[in-house]
């Protein structure tokens, strides 16, 4: 926990893209110490890389897109979130054309194939951000706040008119045990309306029963049904925690948020960044964080 991390060995993703229906593959690599997340376009004259950062964010509309240059790469949330449960600091994520293999909308295609690939603790100390005072965006109706805590929780809130989603919340402390078991399987959602809409531009292709749960005005679609009774919830934290690796830094800290998407979520990633004097850097075996846990509920009348 206290050493930055890489895999031992490459490991591959294939399947479709989302948007284009095309085979899509994806290879983690290994990384050197201090060199943080990049996607690198193999297939592209120069294998041009683009870094997992706030600042090339270039969409949030149904799924974060980072954009450069040279290319951009769109739903980076599903396989990011692995990355942050399993504290993974440096790694090339290696791509054979413009979209990330969607799997079966979920992030545990790509946790599988890390963990099967082997996480490497690296010679250098991981430096957390710690956060020392309370951060938020947003407003009374959506918001997303950051408070200090000795760890990484992550709390979610959604609410949706329709009758099998509605109100769902859940509270948890992140690691690699609790994203396991509790999160990793959450496919993403959408509903029939939506889908359609995109087709008739072209987009979402490669959607369908397999790779998200789609509901129409009234029921899931999906035979199987639900893998959890609050799929949904648990999905919008799973995001959540992809688009926290866009920070940079691990974080020390609890999240909450109420009715957030992609949009608040990187929001309040910028937010954190551009405010220095509400967290320090740490280097756990060094320095312990030893602050009291505070609850989020004393500090922002919102939640």
């Amino acid at each position: 926990m206290f050493l930055q991390r890489t895999i031992r060995r490459r490991a591959r993703v294939q399947g479709l893209g989302l948007h284009t229906g095309e085979p899509a593959e994806l290879t983690f690599c290994p990384a050197p110490e201090n060199t943080g997340i990049y996607f690198v376009r193999r297939d592209l004259p120069g294998s041009p890389a683009l870094s997992a950062r706030a600042d090339l964010v270039t969409a949030t509309a149904l799924a974060t897109t980072l954009g450069g240059q040279s290319f951009s790469v769109s739903t980076v949330e599903h396989c990011l979130s692995a990355l942050a449960a399993l504290r993974i600091d440096n790694l090339f994520i290696e791509l054979n054309g413009p979209e990330i293999p969607i799997g079966d909308g979920s992030a545990q295609p790509f946790l599988s194939a890390l963990l099967e690939a082997g996480v490497a603790d690296q010679e250098q100390p991981r430096k957390y951000a710690f956060i020392t005072q309370p951060i938020y965006c947003g407003d009374e109706e959506k918001h997303a706040y950051v408070v200090p805590y000795n760890g990484l929780r992550l709390t979610c809130t959604i609410e949706f008119s329709h009758p099998k989603v509605g109100r769902q919340s859940l509270d948890l402390d992140i690691n690699e045990a609790s994203f396991s078991r509790e999160l990793a399987r959450a496919r993403t959602f959408g509903f029939l309306k939506d889908v359609e809409a995109l087709r008739a531009r072209g987009l979402a292709r490669g959607g369908s029963l397999e790779n998200a749960v789609v509901l129409d005005s009234e029921e899931i679609l999906n035979p199987e049904g639900l893998r959890f009774s609050d799929e949904f919830v648990r999905h919008k934290m799973l995001d959540a925690l992809g688009d926290l690796v866009t920070l940079g830094m691990p974080l020390m800290g609890h999240i909450v948020l109420h009715k957030a998407g992609h949009d608040l979520m990187n929001q309040l990633v910028r937010r954190i960044l551009e405010s220095p004097e509400s967290y320090r850097h740490i280097e756990l075996g060094g320095e312990l964080a030893t602050r009291e846990q505070e609850s989020p509920r004393a500090l922002w009348a919102f939640s």
